[in-house]
């Protein structure tokens, strides 16, 4: 297996670039009220900037009442009172331009806050301006709900208005009603939305949930399911609350023309980047990120996948074979919605992970703290902030431990907030040791390896443009080969405790680059000792 993306001198920026999730109310506290916002973003820029990235995505920073953490949107148009205002919006922009950092926006297109002014409009009769910019339908004929769709979050999707004789449908919380996406009133207001972010000199938008804007008109019931919802990331379903499979909520056949119109939007401007949350089977990513639509599919599978060799090399062979010709792959090691990447493989398979994914093919996006190597913390009953767990009852489903705010200095809170400010989600002790601050000065730490490995992507043009092949099929290691005309590179990652030795493809190789203490510059002909847990890339100088 082999491919190449055809790049040239004109690729989009986004093609060699790095992709850095902030999670704003956790990023910084520049206000001091113990919440991340914008103010904090701007105080980071320089950190940001230094790691080489070439973007960063803001979570969602409208006006919000915040049961979703701002995926709850009560004015699109705007920047919530906890994050900020549009003049600190404006200042983020400018500084992260003149850094050379594009700014992504989260947009929510799915569902408005039920404080939206829209739906508070649509709440007020069935003749309302806004009604139809919502979902509503009568009761079933035997009474209750219309059909069995149920939330994300627990419970039937459907809502009953009592003064209006109708459900609302809402795929998450009632408090977030979804939008009828048929409507083309509800389509011009929300590209009028990306307008508005665009011409503040918005980059681009992630596009939250978008594989569920449109749903089937017949209402048919969705099947059951064992292990919930119906997408697959990297094989396995995604543990959710819900029990059925989403035939008709999710993935409809209209969607790729709904996202091709968004794509006109964005091509009214320069060089500007649609990426889309796509929680489907690996081929149906592939394949929407392959039609006029959006520029990246986002491709979670390395968060489920078992992080041995064999699971990881199948993978990166599947996705390959299933992108269309045209398609650029993406890869996502961690979210603000799944387990952090230390916690699911352990704290000793973080630089191999990490090494991984800054070297696949194609867009690497990087989850705030996990250039720190952070694991979740853990977050006590009195203290969870996250809807998943209030609302089911469930601790488990609950998404705070993966939301630490970032540690940055020694001090109290890590610096995250003022030293007499409680955080809005607490700082465990542990982590002042894994700090930028106590990071910086340590050579072996995770952070220094991490801006050392994205210099050296920058300089390579196989890792940058070149075609990627899995020359492994064993559980203990992963071994990449990335080619270029310019270059051929072997990238070799240990999932083990013990050291191997690794035969290598005939020819002359030289280490270049190694996350531990092991020998650069060295060339080798037939072998090399891989230490336990480590990763090495070496560059051929000679063919055979």
């Amino acid at each position: 297996m082999s491919r190449s993306d055809g790049s040239s001198a004109s690729s989009p920026w986004w093609h060699e670039g790095i992709l850095y999730q902030v999670y704003v109310p956790s990023f910084q506290d520049g206000s001091g009220d113990g919440f991340g916002d914008l103010a904090g973003v701007v105080a980071r820029l320089d950190y940001l900037a230094g790691l080489g990235i070439a973007a960063i995505w803001l979570s969602p920073i409208h006006e919000s009442p915040l049961l979703d953490l701002g995926y709850d949107v009560a004015d699109y148009r705007s920047v919530g009172r906890a994050f900020g205002d549009l003049d600190t919006f404006d200042e983020l922009v400018a500084g992260a331009h003149a850094r050379g950092l594009r700014v992504l926006m989260d947009l929510v297109p799915q569902h408005t806050s039920a404080e939206h002014p829209w739906f508070q409009d649509a709440l007020r009769g069935r003749d309302g301006v806004h009604r139809d910019w919502y979902l509503w339908h009568d009761p079933a004929p035997q009474g209750g709900p219309p059909n069995n769709w149920a939330s994300a979050f627990g419970g039937s999707a459907w809502t009953f208005h009592a003064p209006t004789g109708q459900y609302y449908y809402h795929a998450h919380l009632p408090e977030q009603p979804s939008l009828n996406w048929r409507n083309p009133q509800v389509r011009q207001a929300m590209f009028d939305v990306m307008r508005f972010w665009f011409d503040r000199g918005v980059d681009g938008f992630r596009l939250d949930a978008v594989w569920r804007l449109l749903k089937d008109e017949q209402l048919r019931d969705n099947p059951a399911g064992d292990e919930g919802e119906s997408f697959e990331i990297g094989g396995a379903a995604a543990h959710t609350a819900v029990r059925q499979v989403q035939r008709y909520t999710a993935d409809h056949p209209e969607l790729p023309g709904l996202l091709a119109e968004m794509r006109a939007v964005a091509d009214e401007y320069d060089d500007r980047v649609l990426l889309g949350e796509l929680h489907l089977t690996l081929e149906r990513v592939a394949a929407l990120g392959g039609r006029r639509g959006l520029d990246v599919a986002m491709n979670f599978s390395l968060i489920d996948v078992p992080w041995r060799g064999k699971a990881l090399g199948d993978l990166v062979r599947r996705y390959e074979a299933a992108l269309p010709i045209g398609a650029w792959p993406n890869w996502v090691l961690s979210n603000h919605d799944r387990s952090r990447l230390a916690t699911r493989v352990g704290v000793d398979r973080v630089r191999g992970a990490l090494t991984l994914l800054l070297t696949l093919r194609g867009t690497p996006t990087l989850y705030y703290g996990d250039e720190l190597g952070l694991p979740d913390a853990p977050v006590a009953a009195p203290r969870v902030r996250d809807c998943a767990a209030l609302r089911t009852g469930d601790l488990t489903l609950g998404r705070d431990p993966e939301r630490m705010p970032m540690p940055w200095t020694r001090d109290r809170h890590a610096g995250f907030t003022d030293p007499d400010v409680e955080p809005w989600l607490p700082v465990p002790s542990w982590a002042t040791g894994l700090s930028v601050a106590a990071q910086e000065v340590d050579p072996r730490s995770t952070l220094r390896m991490v801006r050392s490995l994205v210099r050296y992507r920058h300089a390579s043009d196989a890792l940058r443009r070149g075609s990627v092949s899995v020359l492994s099929d064993d559980d203990e290691l992963l071994v990449l080969r990335r080619e270029s005309p310019r270059e051929t590179l072997l990238v070799a990652i240990s999932l083990t405790d013990r050291s191997r030795r690794l035969a290598l493809p005939a020819g002359s190789w030289r280490t270049e680059w190694v996350t531990g203490r092991g020998p650069l510059g060295h060339v080798v002909t037939t072998a090399v000792v891989l230490p336990a847990f480590e990763a090495m890339i070496l560059r051929r100088t000679r063919a055979a």
